[in-house]
């Protein structure tokens, strides 16, 4: 379908800069309501659609199309959310919500210098708490009309009388989804420290798995921690959760002997520092990681090819 950026659009149509100005916007709703940047794409195209196959009067007689466009767009995540629980009790091993490379780090096939390509929907994503990856591990754990009653008023500030025609329900039931699911969150969130802080136990983590170093890997990994990974059936890895950090360091050099010549890039993901393994140049396995207290307690690997395409269209090297 042509979106409203291309041609075969009249320009003096109604609305028309501010609907081609929400497009950031929905793009931002439906990546934290759906997890995946390539069903918020489909779901903002889907929004667009339906906007265009109204009549110029139909269209006029919309007083406000931002909320038109929202009140669609997030209708069809509420309904996409729905399927996609269906879809994934068939999935192969564990579902990760894609992850999203830094817009400063990559350029469109371009590494290093020049701009995006305006059509990339991951240049639209707005990179802040509310996405990293933590984040999102417990928004899947809500049912979907929680999520959405707590996206759009925690996080987009949607008042609940405008949530509830989204979510269908009234008001009050809406603002008890959204207490709901900070329950949720708040039972599942820890304290993480300084972003530097961060970024120096990654590096510690990279030098230790690059020298296989057990041990080191495993005093940088809380004794609990865990590794999830997903690969999606499409590729090679555990369909379960490995637990326990001697486990995990164990696998680390598993994977490194089985895979001489990995490389890995120290990467921000969905905002917080990560790490990006390739394997001849090209990204095989994208990692976030939850860290408290000084410790990795969570790694969350990416292997699905299908959600690695922002990282391996964007040429970085």
């Amino acid at each position: 379908m042509s979106t409203p950026s291309e041609p075969g659009h009249d320009r003096s149509e109604p609305h028309l800069g501010a609907i081609v100005g929400e497009r950031r916007r929905l793009t931002n709703i439906a990546y934290r309501l759906l997890g995946s940047l390539s069903d918020a794409e489909d779901a903002v195209q889907e929004t667009y659609a339906r906007w265009y196959a109204m009549s110029r009067q139909q269209q006029e007689a919309i007083e406000s199309p931002g909320a038109w466009l929202t009140t669609v767009a997030g209708r069809i995540c509420l309904d996409m959310l729905g399927s996609a629980r269906v879809r994934r009790e068939a999935y192969v091993g564990a579902w990760i919500p894609e992850p999203l490379p830094d817009r400063t780090e990559w350029f469109n096939g371009r590494a290093g210098g020049g701009r995006a390509a305006p059509d990339d929907p991951a240049d639209r994503i707005t990179l802040d708490e509310s996405v990293n990856m933590a984040f999102l591990v417990v928004l899947e754990s809500m049912t979907p009309a929680e999520r959405v009653a707590f996206i759009l008023h925690d996080v987009f500030r949607y008042p609940f009388a405008e949530v509830a025609e989204i979510v269908g329900r009234t008001p009050a039931a809406c603002r008890q989804l959204a207490s709901s699911a900070r329950r949720r969150l708040r039972a599942a969130r820890t304290p993480m420290g300084p972003a530097a802080e961060q970024a120096g136990l990654v590096r510690n983590f990279k030098e230790a798995w690059e020298a296989k170093n057990i041990k080191a890997l495993v005093g940088l990994l809380d004794p609990d921690a865990t590794m999830t990974a997903d690969g999606g059936g499409l590729v090679g890895t555990v369909l379960r959760p490995v637990k326990g950090s001697e486990r995990i360091a164990q696998y680390l050099i598993h994977i490194a002997d089985k895979t001489p010549g990995l490389a890995l890039l120290e990467r921000m993901v969905n905002g917080r520092p990560g790490l990006v393994a390739q394997h001849t140049g090209t990204p095989v396995t994208v990692a976030a990681f939850d860290i408290t207290g000084g410790r990795i307690r969570c790694i969350w690997a990416v292997r699905n090819p299908e959600k690695l395409r922002p990282w391996t269209d964007s040429g970085q090297n």
